[in-house]
């Protein structure tokens, strides 16, 4: 059987984005109440029922969480600019080396903008 599982968490935090032209709001410090899921996908094993456990996802998140909550995004390395795109990367390549069945990260930036990510491409790297 296969499933996919998700464990959402959340932070406060503020950015600015300094790519976006002058006068535009995003341009301006502001913040937002980010919630992100963290969907693991594979196939459950018949012998545990179960794919992994919402505890072992939880505590790759936690370190993560507790890097972005209430910082200014564009002071951590690698969110310079912390549009929703890279900061699902960042969040990506922060917890695939300890969840190694990671198939996607949402990032809800506002109840309506959310930005999913699959992680890398061969096209990335072009």
């Amino acid at each position: 059987m296969h499933v996919r599982l998700v464990k959402s968490f959340g932070f406060e935090a503020a950015h600015f984005l300094p790519t976006f032209p002058d006068g535009h709001k995003c341009r301006r410090m502001h913040g937002h109440s980010f919630r992100v899921e963290v969907i693991v996908e594979g196939d459950v094993r018949p012998e545990d029922g179960y794919l992994v456990d919402y505890g072992v996802i939880k505590e790759a998140i936690e370190p993560v969480r507790k890097r972005l909550d209430h910082y200014l995004l564009n002071e951590i390395e690698g969110l310079e600019n912390p549009t929703s795109e890279l900061l699902a990367a960042w969040i990506w390549n922060h917890l695939a080396p300890t969840l190694p069945l990671l198939s996607e990260i949402v990032v809800h930036e506002t109840c309506a903008s959310r930005c999913h990510y699959a992680g890398p491409r061969e096209s990335d790297s072009r």
